[in-house]
């Protein structure tokens, strides 16, 4: 027997609770963007992925506020159309986390938290340092909803910790890459527990950059 679920029968935050703690781990998205004063804001989302490569865009989906206000992320995309999606990993993951409290509009989550801003190549608002991948993005699309906003960029620019990406060949070294994900209700994942499938009809040869330890 199986549990069979009605959502027309749910309310929204009742559909939330069963979507987010099922469809995981979900990778996280930390966001900096910038308003019109300048400020830096940066906040995580793990409403977030890759859409495609051709053109490269990936989505990252925000909740509206109840006040009928939106989020400092939401407003300064509407507003300037750019914004820079880091991946944090374990070094990071609690200052990462902590980008998620409710500061003033005038007052940048990247001081409070200690992470550092440096110009990005071609959209105003900052990468961070410490993360270890940065795509520099521009609103390529976006989709409302009665709950949320929804935002397509397409990444323009890539930043990689050196030794990480193998850019002549297009590949990363991922014994190097230890990103942390969101899983059910306010836990997150660590990923170091990785396994191969062995492909018995064949393939593309392993590399010494794909051997993890």
């Amino acid at each position: 027997m199986s549990v069979q679920v009605d959502f027309s029968t749910l309310t929204a935050y009742q559909r939330y609770k069963l979507m987010a703690s099922l469809i995981v781990p979900r990778p996280i998205a930390l966001v900096t963007t910038q308003n019109a004063a300048g400020v830096v804001n940066a906040a995580p989302f793990s409403m977030f992925n890759m859409m495609g490569e051709d053109p490269p865009i990936l989505m990252i989906s925000i909740n509206k506020l109840s006040d009928g206000h939106l989020k400092h992320t939401a407003a300064n995309i509407l507003a300037h159309g750019q914004f820079v999606v880091h991946i944090a990993d374990e070094p990071m993951a609690e200052q990462m986390h902590r980008c998620g409290d409710n500061l003033p509009a005038s007052e940048s989550e990247l001081i409070a938290v200690g992470l550092t801003a440096t110009p990005s190549r071609a959209v105003t608002p900052p990468r961070i340092v410490e993360a270890p991948v940065a795509f520099e993005c521009e609103l390529e699309e976006k989709i409302e909803t009665a709950s949320r906003h929804i935002f397509i960029g397409r990444v323009l620019w890539l930043h990689a910790r050196e030794g990480l990406v193998d850019v002549q060949h297009c590949r990363v070294r991922l014994q190097n890459y230890f990103p942390v994900a969101r899983f059910g209700a306010s836990f997150y994942i660590r990923t170091r527990d990785r396994f191969s499938m062995s492909d018995e009809h064949g393939g593309a040869e392993a590399a010494a950059i794909d051997e993890i330890a």
